[in-house]
């Protein structure tokens, strides 16, 4: 295997695992979203509720950090 092929084949496998990790996040927020009594995009959005966005932040950052760990290896 030459460079190229090499350089190729990491680069599907990065969009792959990447698409892959978007998805697996997604979904992990919409099971958040359905568990919450409330619509928390509309409560930060139109609220301007900081805490609940603070929240919403970090557990985006938590459930990345796992993917990309389960990714890596």
């Amino acid at each position: 295997m030459n460079l190229f092929e090499a350089f190729v084949r990491g680069g599907i496998a990065s969009i792959i695992f990447s698409v892959l990790g978007i998805v697996i996040l997604f979904i992990a927020y919409f099971v958040i979203e359905k568990l919450t009594p409330e619509n928390t995009w509309h409560e930060i959005s139109k609220n301007n509720n900081v805490a609940l966005a603070i929240v919403f932040a970090s557990f985006i950052i938590g459930i990345s950090l796992i993917i990309s760990a389960a990714i890596h290896g």
